[in-house]
């Protein structure tokens, strides 16, 4: 079974990260939630989400992907934290999946690990004046390689169902989608 990263800082978008974690696990796929700190992590609209673990105690396990839910100041908090960067860089070396939607992708991009490839991020979060070798689109998901980046709160769906695709294939994808009963 695929094992999955989902690391929660104060401030993230609380509909990407529950969006991320609940579609996994629908798909059978271990999902581990890993707060910054110890204790409930308050979202960004004031939800309060309440980590598996904290990244302490599982920032030198091995996981098929690392996911970063984003929302402010959340993906700010997850690019100030060197133990993410590190997790990041040393999945993707490692042939692992990583993934970031919203505000995070500029993590990913701060970890070098978008240089020469294909993205999307909330609109203005990854400039290309910051970040000229990352080539943006205006698009809902973007897979490039091993790497997977979501637009905003309102591609979290498709966003998770492609994460569901890549780890455990097109029929349990299609599963938890046809459980959702979302309009075609």
């Amino acid at each position: 079974m695929p094992r999955v990263l989902v690391p929660l800082a104060p401030g993230c978008e609380e509909l990407e990260a529950v969006t991320i974690i609940d579609l996994l696990r629908r798909a059978g796929i271990e999902v581990v939630s890993a707060g910054l700190a110890e204790g409930p992590v308050k979202a960004s609209r004031g939800t309060v989400l309440l980590p598996d673990t904290t990244l302490e105690a599982v920032e030198d396990q091995d996981f098929d992907m690392v996911v970063l839910p984003g929302g402010l100041p959340g993906a700010r908090y997850l690019e100030e934290d060197p133990r993410v960067g590190a997790i990041l860089r040393r999945h993707a070396e490692r042939g692992a999946y990583t993934a970031a939607i919203c505000a995070a992708p500029k993590v990913l991009a701060r970890a070098g690990l978008l240089d020469g490839k294909r993205a999307t991020s909330y609109p203005g979060s990854v400039l290309a004046e910051d970040f000229p070798r990352v080539d943006l689109l205006d698009t809902s998901v973007v897979i490039d390689g091993r790497v997977v980046t979501g637009r905003g709160p309102g591609s979290a769906m498709d966003f998770a169902l492609t994460l569901i695709e890549l780890l455990a294939g097109r029929e349990p994808c299609e599963q938890v989608e046809a459980a959702l009963v979302r309009p075609l």
